[in-house]
């Protein structure tokens, strides 16, 4: 078994792994608070899951803008210095947040740390783009995905404790994580943007966001982008609207929501690497479809059911469905990329969280608050239906354009060799 992890360990570089030991302290804070959020926001402040979603919404808007921005900034000042900003702007703001006793201040932090906040995440996808070949990419976002779930075992299952005795804990222990994690990458992870052709000529500010123009004509991921929002719409309900649907239909407590949460990254940490490296020879699309219809049966059965060990039974079929789609999409990202738009691209991608955290949550509260909230899973089992035809649809075209543009890479990785 150790020679095993130890020839696992040698086939990817070092800076690779220190990367992923950063992500994993960052990712620690992330899970003691996000999973507790609603339910911070629902106490603190006695409101319903209607304003709730109106927080996601405002934070939302301001993360379109926010990651349009990093993205540009990521590929003209490098990975590095935008994961930086990222890190040290995110642990600020938590602590902000847990002082704030004002509602409408909190709607307006809210907006500011979705604009600032979001400019790192771009900087480390493309970090870890980067840093692999093509083959191994998807293996690489994999283990990404295995960090941050071991991280995940231990997050809420901490964050439970401590929000049983003050939800301020969550957010101190968020920012120390990040700032801790932002002395790693300072002092030991160097820059790994590709060097670009010296033709003399420097890309200005306006010109680097003017490349999301590119993006926007590549109809194939856009289309790839529309299809991935409506299986987001679906997932991001588990970390926004399932605690508190539980809690008030269920009287399922915060502390055994945590254990929930923790068999979900539990099962990501023993078969994610697993999983991956099984599935990575299959087209992209069909195993984008196959994890999306996973998530329309798991999230669909918590419409019918009120026991908990099916409860868990769900979770575990969830699990399922983002050990495929996760790591996949991001690797398929990086293949729609070129290298001199690896930010832009990442960026984009980050839309299809955005956008249906901005609607989804606000929608969802609605449903919760004013109709039958089972109806939000309902509706859930039918937009994964939605989207398993969308990636279905685009499959065959998706797979053709990829095709083309690695031709091209190794055309050009030829004619630099020969020279």
């Amino acid at each position: 078994m150790f020679r095993k992890m130890k020839a696992t360990f040698d086939e990817f570089p070092r800076t690779f792994w220190t990367l992923i030991a950063a992500t994993f302290i960052d990712r620690i804070g992330g899970f003691l608070l996000f999973p507790f959020f609603a339910l911070y926001i629902t106490q603190k402040f006695g409101v319903g899951m209607t304003q709730v979603g109106v927080l996601f919404t405002i934070f939302s808007i301001g993360s379109i803008f926010g990651g349009l921005l990093g993205g540009a900034m990521t590929d003209k000042f490098g990975r590095r210095t935008m994961l930086l900003f990222g890190l040290v702007v995110s642990g600020t703001s938590s602590i902000l947040m847990g002082l704030v006793n004002d509602l409408a201040v909190f709607y307006a932090l809210a907006g500011f740390m979705g604009i600032i906040g979001s400019a790192g995440g771009p900087a480390q996808q493309a970090m870890v783009a980067d840093l692999l070949p093509r083959e191994k990419q998807a293996e690489g976002f994999g283990i990404i995905r295995v960090v941050m779930n071991l991280a995940a075992t231990i997050g809420p299952a901490i964050g439970g404790l401590l929000a049983a005795q003050s939800f301020m804990l969550l957010f101190v222990a968020d920012a120390v994580s990040s700032l801790i994690t932002a002395v790693i990458v300072y002092f030991v992870i160097p820059e790994t943007m590709p060097q670009k052709a010296d033709d003399g000529r420097e890309e200005t500010i306006t010109q680097t966001i003017g490349g999301y123009k590119t993006i926007l004509k590549d109809w194939v991921y856009m289309a790839f982008l529309g299809v991935s929002m409506l299986m987001v719409l679906v997932y991001m309900q588990m970390n926004s609207t399932l605690s508190v649907f539980l809690r008030d239909v269920h009287g399922f407590p915060a502390q055994q929501f945590g254990w929930l949460l923790s068999m979900n990254a539990a099962m990501v940490v023993a078969f994610q690497f697993w999983v991956t490296r099984k599935i990575s020879k299959y087209s992209p699309m069909k195993l984008m479809a196959l994890g999306t219809f996973f998530y329309g049966i798991g999230f669909g059965i918590y419409g019918f059911v009120s026991a908990i060990p099916m409860f868990f039974v769900a979770m575990a079929i969830i699990t399922i469905g983002e050990m495929i789609t996760s790591p996949i999409g991001q690797a398929l990202v990086a293949q729609f990329a070129p290298e001199d738009k690896r930010g832009r691209y990442m960026a984009a991608f980050g839309f299809s969280w955005v956008i249906p955290n901005t609607f989804g949550v606000l929608g969802a509260g609605l449903i919760m608050d004013y109709l039958d909230p089972n109806w939000v899973w309902y509706l859930a089992g039918i937009l994964s239906a939605i989207a398993v035809i969308g990636f279905l649809g685009i499959h065959k075209t998706a797979n053709a354009r990829i095709a083309v543009k690695e031709e091209v890479s190794s055309k050009v990785e030829a004619v630099a060799l020969a020279n």
